[in-house]
């Protein structure tokens, strides 16, 4: 049996301010999911709360680069600190955003374990749009939650993509991306740099069980893997709590099993949540389903007979340094300092399984062979090469996406207007 631990990371410094007078609400995020009771029903360590700097675009212009880029390198490398102190413990982190560009203390902590255990850690990325907007594709960049997968695969500005040296946190190859929409505005881009997609379509038709499946096995040559989930991955029919929700999205039922599958294995490292925006949810109903969705999709983590976190001892390499407190590196000789620099540590579920929750949704019955591996695609060995940036597609006029009209029509009555990463 393992133990969550649940760190807030309230950080909402990648997006753009919803109005010129306001700031992001998905800092506020974590205490909502606690008030609907997550801490007690996943049995969970309170690991505290890492509270992010002050908020100010201040005169950001277009060409400046990232906003907040200082403040959210800063805040990344202390977050790295934290998640290393936990899975030192033996536990496994559920960290509580705050918007994607948590994401970078989630990788930078991922390839310091990488490096000190000699193999590479995947990424799961869940999340309703790609976030692969950079320099390369882009005549601007400015808010790094929709430039967070560019900047953990070593896209942008090196304050950003290379923190301490280390670049990139993730390979191409060793990225997975789940549930983003068929017409995203990068999906060519990912296909050009080899990151392996499952769009929402593909996702329906295989199934999300079958789909965590096959995302497993392509990180099979990874040590292990993190979890990025944005529930903005959820259609804004059952979630527009969100900064920019998009049609086509799955529903709770659907990302429950999708969960539950990827930390149903002990090489699953641990799981990150973002961009929930409690001020679109005033009446706390959103926040609920979040908590029950969670707590049903992690409960693998913490039922009878799982074990720690556990790095595949056939990915790393033989001199390798010696296993972190709490992960079991089978086989691998003792030898060398901790795995990571770790900073002080702070000291009734939903009606309905999740296929009545998914049949309530109106959404596709699974058809009971989900874990099948039958018909799943296999990924080829590539070799590992230098990342060389494509060149300008279509700009983004001021490097803050704009919102499509479109979403005030997906939010709830009392939401102001849309905005996006």
């Amino acid at each position: 049996m393992r133990r969550i631990a649940v760190l807030d990371a309230p950080s909402n410094l990648g997006l753009r301010p919803p109005t010129p007078t306001s700031v992001p609400g998905c800092g506020k995020a974590p205490g909502a999911l606690r008030d609907q009771g997550l801490l007690p029903r996943l049995r969970a360590r309170d690991a505290g709360h890492l509270t992010p700097p002050r908020y100010d675009a201040g005169d950001w212009r277009p060409g400046d680069g990232v906003c907040h880029a200082r403040e959210i390198a800063g805040y990344s490398v202390g977050l790295a600190d934290r998640i290393g102190a936990i899975i030192d413990r033996g536990e496994f982190p559920v960290i509580l955003g705050g918007d994607c560009s948590i994401l970078l203390g989630s990788a930078l902590a991922m390839h310091r374990l990488g490096e000190a255990v000699g193999g590479r850690i995947g990424l799961v990325f869940v999340d309703g749009h790609s976030d692969f907007r950079h320099p390369g594709n882009a005549s601007y960049v400015g808010a790094a939650a929709g430039e967070d997968l560019a900047l953990v695969t070593g896209r942008g500005q090196a304050d950003l993509a290379a923190i301490e040296g280390r670049r990139p946190y993730f390979r191409d190859i060793d990225v997975v991306v789940l549930g983003i929409r068929a017409q995203d505005e990068y999906r060519l881009d990912l296909q050009a740099a080899g990151i392996l997609t499952r769009p929402v379509p593909a996702l329906r038709a295989e199934g999300a069980a079958r789909t965590a499946q096959w995302a497993h096995e392509q990180l099979a040559d990874c040590a292990g893997y993190w979890v990025h989930v944005d529930v903005d991955v959820l259609d804004p029919a059952v979630m527009p709590a969100v900064d920019a929700p998009d049609p086509g999205g799955i529903a709770f039922a659907e990302l429950e099993i999708l969960l539950a599958g990827l930390v149903d294995t002990p090489h699953c490292l641990g799981v990150e949540l973002t961009v929930f925006d409690p001020d679109y949810d005033p009446d706390g109903a959103y926040a609920a389903e979040i908590v029950n969705t969670l707590v049903a999709g992690l409960r693998p983590v913490t039922a009878p007979g799982s074990v720690p976190p556990r790095l595949r001892p056939e990915a790393v390499e033989r001199s390798a340094p010696a296993p972190r407190r709490g992960v079991d590196l089978t086989d691998v000789p003792p030898a060398g300092p901790r795995l990571l620099a770790a900073a002080p540590v702070a000291a009734g579920p939903g009606a309905g399984g999740p296929e009545e929750r998914l049949r309530a949704d109106r959404e596709p019955e699974s058809d009971g062979t989900d874990w099948e591996p039958d018909g799943v695609e296999h990924r080829a060995p590539e070799p590992d090469v230098a990342y060389q940036e494509p060149a300008v597609a279509d700009p983004d006029e001021d490097g803050f996406a704009d919102a499509d009209p479109a979403d005030d029509a997906a939010r709830p009555a009392s939401a102001p207007g849309g905005l996006t990463a």
